[in-house]
């Protein structure tokens, strides 16, 4: 390869429950011009060039992050109706529900149709509570689609998760976001990492972890509140934000071009891990 350009998504997000404390990110070969700053969304994006024969690329990110619990178990039943929060959110009346607005639309990597619409109305029945309407179609998808890698990849489109019942996690977040959409609601992807646990009596291995990918709903007066398909969970102090946007074509880790060569291969490994 000889030149080389990248943008990355690595530094985990400050949120009103998470606070980076220490981030630090090393690159070999090192970039020949580089900057950060945020993107569209407001996440911490990394932009770098290598302009200069290579034959690999190594990108290490390390981050410090406090995150804080949730501050109690949500009542869903007592949250609005599902049918208020969608017409509130088409009355655009100022700039807060015009951000929210931006995320009711399909994109690129989240296409409803009439079988996820069909599908969504199943939780999201007449009057009910839309937090538990969510928490509804969350365990749906996570009792109904088996996670499986290798059956598909990021270009993979919603309908054919949908028809083939399995997929890995950004596959059901993309689903649940098309299912929230295809309702007139405002969804959005979220990106981060998740803190694995090893089965007992083994020890966690190195790399374990994962990039993950979850949902974010916007409620009303409940503000955005997640929801992680792939583990049927509100997600707490496990998950680490990294950041947001429609889809993963948003808030891709490591996104770019290379220019020269020919076949490459791409390793990850991610750990997680509570400081001590």
């Amino acid at each position: 390869m000889s030149v080389s350009h990248h943008v990355l998504h690595l530094v985990p997000r400050r949120h009103p429950r998470q606070r980076p404390l220490q981030t630090a990110m090393v690159i070999d070969p090192a970039p020949t011009v580089d900057s950060d700053g945020k993107d569209y969304f407001g996440n911490s994006v990394y932009y770098l060039t290598i302009q200069e024969p290579h034959d690999r690329l190594m990108v290490e990110a390390r981050s410090r992050v406090e995150v804080l619990p949730l501050a109690g178990p949500s009542d869903l039943a007592a949250s609005d109706p599902w049918e208020r929060v969608r017409d509130t959110l088409a009355g655009v009346a100022d700039e807060a529900l015009l951000q929210a607005y931006q995320f009711a639309f399909d994109s690129p990597y989240a296409l409803s149709n009439d079988d996820v619409y069909d599908y969504a109305l199943r939780s999201f029945q007449p009057g009910r509570p839309i937090l538990e309407a969510a928490m509804d179609l969350t365990t749906r998808i996570y009792r109904e689609f088996e996670y499986r890698g290798g059956v598909s990849d990021v270009s993979t489109p919603v309908r054919d998760v949908f028809a083939m019942r399995k997929g890995v996690c950004q596959d059901f977040a993309h689903l649940q976001i098309a299912c929230f959409r295809s309702l007139g609601l405002a969804a959005r992807y979220v990106s981060g990492y998740l803190l694995t646990h090893p089965p007992e009596g083994k020890e966690k291995l190195v790399g374990s972890d994962a990039s993950h990918a979850w949902v974010s709903l916007w409620c009303a007066n409940d503000g955005w509140v997640d929801f992680d398909p792939t583990n049927n969970v509100i997600p707490d102090v496990e998950h680490i934000i990294v950041g947001w946007g429609r889809d993963y074509g948003d808030v891709s880790p490591i996104n770019g071009f290379i220019v020269g060569g020919g076949a490459h291969q791409i390793a990850v490994a991610v750990d997680v891990n509570p400081a001590s």
